[in-house]
């Protein structure tokens, strides 16, 4: 445990001192958002029309949530400045100075060209490709480019954090499947409304670090137009995978029903404005979003794990 006041370890970091514990570059890995990109990978895996050997597809969801990792750390390297200017993010290790900025790089370039090598080897060269494609896209277009320039950076940048199904089904598969771009387009479409909901409650910290979200450029309205927009584009295609019958009725409920949940959250956001009545229904805006998703990929993952488990049993 260390005793240094936040100003110490700034200090220390500045003048290059490491006060970096294992859970501070554990923290760098943003590991909720790894638990995310592991969790969709897997579905990508299991949709795969072939067998996978248990060792490769450990193996290749291990490289990618590393791979994501290596984002996490590569992000909070750049976006240091910001994250320290952010209630949310200013206790991240680079900002608070428990981390260097040269450790938190380093760190993340190493986890990068291990992940993709990995990948690369165990898998196939088309996986570790577009491995080492999500981390640059995510790590130069959207933190370097796209997040600091354009109120359209989450909807672009998005496609980084869409990616990980297609990646996973090219390990298994070697291939681009249609099945992986249907997952890759009811992420890619999820992310705006998601963080535009967080968004519209900390515009003022956004505005303060001189981030162009959409509730800062366009304004409150045009951004509760497009979180209702990219809702009714979002209920249907996440019932793609049923429609297109690589999903179970199951799966099908679950997404209209999500889709129903999903679709009166962003009415009520684009009617309520005014008051703390309009922060706390963007707030569950924010959060039935994140269950969605979890809904829309537990189903997938349990209905594609379930026959091989019962197969073992017989």
């Amino acid at each position: 445990m260390s005793f240094a006041t936040d100003g110490d370890a700034i200090a220390r970091s500045q003048a290059g001192y490491s006060t970096a514990e294992p859970r501070d570059f554990l923290a760098l890995l943003k590991p909720r958002v790894m638990s995310l990109v592991v969790f969709t990978a897997l579905a990508g895996l299991l949709i795969a029309p072939n067998h996978v050997h248990p060792v490769v597809a450990v193996a290749s969801l291990l490289a990618i949530a590393v791979g994501a990792g290596a984002s996490g750390a590569l992000n909070m390297w750049y976006d240091a400045d910001i994250d320290a200017l952010m209630t949310r993010t200013k206790t991240r290790p680079v900002p608070a100075g428990r981390v260097t900025p040269t450790e938190a790089l380093a760190f993340g370039l190493i986890l990068a060209v291990m992940s993709t090598l990995t990948l690369g080897v165990v898998a196939n060269l088309l996986a570790g490709a577009l491995l080492a494609f999500t981390i640059l896209f995510y790590a130069i277009v959207y933190t370097m480019w796209l997040k600091r320039s354009t109120p359209q950076n989450i909807v672009i940048g998005g496609a980084a954090g869409a990616l990980p199904p297609v990646v996973a089904y090219a390990a298994a598969t070697g291939t681009i499947g249609v099945e992986s771009l249907v997952l890759f387009a009811i992420i890619f479409i999820w992310t705006p409304p998601h963080f535009w909901a967080l968004a519209l409650v900390k515009s003022d910290e956004y505005g303060r670090a001189g981030v162009p979200m959409m509730p800062n450029v366009k304004g409150p309205a045009r951004t509760r137009l497009e979180i209702l927009l990219y809702t009714l584009v979002l209920a249907p295609v996440g019932a793609l995978p049923w429609l297109m019958g690589f999903a179970s009725a199951a799966y099908g409920v679950v997404a209209v029903v999500g889709g129903a949940a999903m679709l009166a959250c962003a009415a009520s956001v684009y009617r309520v404005r005014e008051g703390d009545a309009a922060n706390r229904i963007a707030m569950r805006m924010f959060f039935v979003s994140i269950f969605y998703l979890f809904a829309l990929f537990a189903a997938l993952v349990v209905e594609n794990s379930l026959p091989p488990l019962l197969a073992i049993w017989k």
